[in-house]
């Protein structure tokens, strides 16, 4: 992409256009596949929630490390807000379905991270310190963004008594919905006065978020755990 071919959303949709293959395999893999039919074995989510738990805590500080580095008053107030919904507003979520299998703070911090998790927490802690504002953003913007694709396309096919409605009618919701385009807003926005250079880096920085968006969902329907 030229400094010529830049405009409203320019980053953003070649961005996913890049990627879109990629998200087909997410959107068909077997943990949202059977997640919409509600054939998900309990085992495979209860991996899933107590994972994503731990990863909102890493995706929280980064965005508040987004907040940081943010170039004017809005975006502060707009990371913030996002990290805060990251650690308050889901941990909700997350606890209903902790009620429901018994997981109590105790066995939850005795649960260590999965090597997907720790990959992708590291890998976006790692891009908050090392990276500039532009580049974090692209590296965030995945986790809302399919999330909020998938969230739309599970609740189109779920069946009417799934099990995890409540994960489904969050993530398909209106204010993740606000939320979500908040943040493509602010990524194309970074991008509209970042560099070549940096521009490839955002791309890189999406690409490689998206993989382990799919590495997440992988493992938890594997059950992966450290082989040592």
């Amino acid at each position: 992409m030229t400094d010529g071919d830049r405009g409203p959303n320019s980053f953003s949709r070649e961005a996913w256009a890049r990627n879109a293959a990629a998200y087909e395999t997410i959107r068909t893999m077997p943990f949202n596949g059977e997640l919409a039919a509600g054939t998900l074995r309990q085992d495979r989510f209860r991996h899933y929630i107590v994972q994503d738990a731990h990863y909102l805590i890493g995706f929280g500080r980064a965005l508040s490390l987004a907040a940081a580095k943010a170039p004017d008053p809005d975006g502060i107030v707009q990371f913030s807000r996002a990290a805060q919904d990251a650690i308050v507003v889901e941990r909700a979520l997350h606890g209903g379905f902790f009620r429901d299998y018994g997981i109590g703070p105790e066995t939850f911090a005795g649960t260590p991270l999965t090597p997907a998790c720790h990959h992708y927490v590291s890998y976006l802690l790692a891009t908050a310190y090392a990276e500039p504002f532009e580049v974090l953003c692209a590296a965030l913007l995945p986790c809302f963004w399919i999330y909020k694709a998938v969230g739309d396309d599970i609740f189109a096919r779920a069946v009417a008594d799934n099990p995890y409605r409540a994960w489904i009618d969050t993530y398909a919701g209106e204010e993740f919905a606000a939320a979500v385009a908040g943040m493509i807003a602010a990524t194309d926005r970074a991008a509209e006065q970042a560099s070549p250079g940096t521009l490839a880096r955002m791309h890189d920085a999406f690409t490689q978020a998206t993989r382990l968006e799919w590495l997440f969902w992988d493992s938890a329907y594997r059950d992966a755990a450290w082989p040592l």
